[in-house]
């Protein structure tokens, strides 16, 4: 019984399906500067797939999909709410997607742990987090 509490040993991915494929890929890439591992059309389903390293090991997928319905965001819907990244700084961070355009709501401090936050959007209004780094 014991196994069961260290069987999950942490994120593999996290997929998204995007509206604009090139837009989301430059966002991710340029902007958010993750590395590219694979990129693949595929033709059966008229779709991309590109594979993107976090530097912690884990990964994006990032899908393009025609004719995808949209999932709503705000107000709060059930289902996933938003993605975390661990940064060093949360400040110069958002300094640095402010200054790329990308629009970040005020840092605060999460009352629980003392460490700083703060959100932002992809290109789709995909709730993004950037998080004082933890201890991993």
């Amino acid at each position: 019984m014991g196994w069961v509490y260290n069987m999950l040993k942490g994120i593999h991915h996290v997929a998204i399906i995007c509206s604009d494929y090139e837009k989301s890929k430059d966002f991710y890439t340029r902007i958010l500067g993750l590395e590219i591992i694979a990129e693949n059309y595929r033709a059966t389903r008229d779709s991309y797939k590109l594979d993107l390293a976090l530097p912690d090991g884990s990964q994006l997928e990032l899908f393009s999909f025609p004719n995808s319905s949209k999932r709503p965001s705000f107000p709060e819907a059930q289902g996933l709410r938003h993605l975390a990244f661990n940064v060093e700084s949360v400040e110069q961070v958002s300094q640095y997607l402010i200054k790329e355009g990308i629009e970040v709501e005020p840092i605060r401090v999460d009352e629980f742990t003392g460490k700083k936050f703060t959100f932002f959007s992809d290109p789709d209004d995909l709730p993004l987090e950037l998080y004082q780094q933890c201890s991993l």
